[in-house]
């Protein structure tokens, strides 16, 4: 689907839906990470994640963009156009929009642990993902001292 395709399947869905016109530019953002779409207070515009289209279909693709729409309309009418207002949560039910997006790709990846905290008395283990100055703490059993341990480096 181009950006054009993308302009009238949402003036399209903000007609039906909304009975008001979409005046404003509908793209695809390939940067968007964690995120189905936003839309942009300043300009007015949308922005839709392509990945979205691609992983999941057309279906999802419209729950996203009368998600957006929601925010759209109500901002420019001066009503609660954000998540946690009631007038949002109202019209996003009743032109039945989602709620949250699904997840896209792999997600976000976990970083393995790289360092271990050992106590020198009880042998008590702290993982830790950052790096940590060992002679700053104690160990919260014993108060014995604490020895830093560090992981090869894998494949992160």
């Amino acid at each position: 689907m181009t950006d054009q395709e993308l302009q009238r399947l949402v003036e399209d869905i903000s007609t039906r839906f909304f009975e008001m016109p979409f005046r404003h530019q509908a793209r695809f953002n390939k940067r968007l990470r964690t995120t189905g779409g936003r839309y942009l207070l300043r300009t007015h515009d949308i922005e839709i994640n392509p990945r979205h289209l691609e992983e999941h279909g057309e279906e999802e693709l419209v729950a996203i963009v009368k998600h957006e729409l929601c925010h759209y309309h109500l901002h420019l009418a001066k009503r609660g156009y954000r998540h946690a207002d009631r007038d949002f949560r109202e019209l996003l039910q009743k032109v039945g929009g989602s709620r949250y997006c699904q997840q896209v790709g792999e997600g976000r990846k976990q970083l393995p642990y790289r360092y271990e905290l050992v106590c020198q008395a009880c042998g008590t283990s702290y993982k830790r993902k950052r790096k940590m100055n060992p002679a700053r703490y104690r160990c919260s059993k014993c108060s014995g001292k604490l020895k830093l341990r560090e992981y090869a480096a894998q494949g992160v």
